[in-house]
């Protein structure tokens, strides 16, 4: 009779408790807000890969175009976000005692602008920076493709974020 009631007592608890969460992709106010211009994203680094222009610039299209329903345009957008790529640079880590680095960073560094032309919050400027760290063994060539994706997208999510989200 206890185990009953003891059962009972249990499942009235864990029904009674309520894991809710929600996340947003954007929340932008689509009555008001109707364009967005992407401007493109120069590449400016001192260590340029000829690729990563195109491919950052795509993917950025792509993000605003896949999660949200604004309409690019070419100019004059109800929303626009500037800015270029300023950053691109490999960094020795974890020096051994033969004087020789058994890790690489590789870094990416974007500065963007963003301006609501539709609302009077004020406009962001960010400098926004993601890394990947491999290992000096490693030829290069062998791992910037995966390691320019995985940047890439790291740096398109926190523009995402911090244009359209409002966390």
């Amino acid at each position: 009779m206890k185990r009953i009631v003891f059962f009972l007592i249990l499942l009235c608890i864990a029904s009674s408790c309520r894991i809710s969460y929600s996340f947003r992709t954007a929340s932008i106010n689509y009555d008001l807000t109707k364009t967005l211009y992407i401007g493109h994203f120069v590449n400016q680094a001192p260590l340029v890969y000829p690729p990563l222009e195109q491919r950052f610039n795509e993917e950025m299209q792509d993000m605003f175009t896949r999660n949200t329903r604004l309409q690019l345009v070419n100019q004059n957008g109800d929303m626009e976000i500037e800015g270029e790529i300023v950053g691109y640079e490999l960094t020795p880590l974890a020096v051994q005692e033969d004087a020789f680095a058994s890790e690489t960073r590789l870094t990416m560094t974007v500065r963007m602008r963003f301006r609501n032309n539709k609302t009077d919050e004020p406009d962001i400027e960010e400098r926004i920076s993601a890394q990947r760290t491999f290992p000096s063994n490693t030829m290069f060539d062998a791992v910037q493709d995966e390691l320019i994706a995985e940047l890439i997208d790291e740096i398109v999510d926190q523009i995402f974020n911090a244009t359209m989200s409002n966390w």
